[in-house]
């Protein structure tokens, strides 16, 4: 996490002290019994408005591709892009011909999708991987048209 934020190296020995002094909690918790993957890194923290945000990822297959599994306790797997739309609004039918008319319209290609709900009519999370940048016109537009909760842009850029 500290790689592109600090000048020196990080290593497994290091980056605890590395977090600690930049004020991140950190917790190793190590559960013998994994059923989905190896290791898993999760990042818990405060948006700006107040509301708690838990990101979990991790790297899969024998290529070590980078992948989300997770954000605020919703089971997704997606490689990490770098460009991507998130949102959260209540599951019912014909949310994703919505958006997806809607980007399309627009010339915004959706090269990848995952879908996650709590249950039947409950809230979803969806995560989109896009080709481009959606401009922040469009993004309010989609987010009143589905009723959205949460509808955010995310940028993944390497230092």
């Amino acid at each position: 996490v500290f790689t592109n934020v600090v000048s020196e190296t990080v290593s497994y020995v290091n980056a605890p002290l590395l977090a600690e002094q930049r004020g991140v909690e950190v917790r190793l918790l190590v559960d013998d019994d994994s059923p989905e993957y190896r290791n898993v890194i999760t990042l818990r923290g405060a948006l700006s408005d107040g509301s708690q945000l838990s990101v979990s990822g991790t790297l899969t297959g024998t290529k070590q591709v980078e992948k989300l599994v997770g954000i605020n306790g919703h089971a997704i797997e997606l490689p990490i892009e770098k460009h991507h739309v998130v949102m959260l609004y209540t599951d019912r039918p014909g949310i994703v011909a919505v958006y997806g008319q809607k980007f399309g319209e627009a010339g915004i290609n959706i090269a990848g999708m995952q879908i996650a709900r709590e249950a039947a009519g409950g809230q979803a999370l969806s995560v989109l991987t896009v080709d481009s940048p959606v401009d922040d016109a469009l993004l309010e537009e989609v987010s009143s048209a589905i009723h959205a909760d949460l509808f955010r842009q995310i940028e993944i850029t390497e230092a």
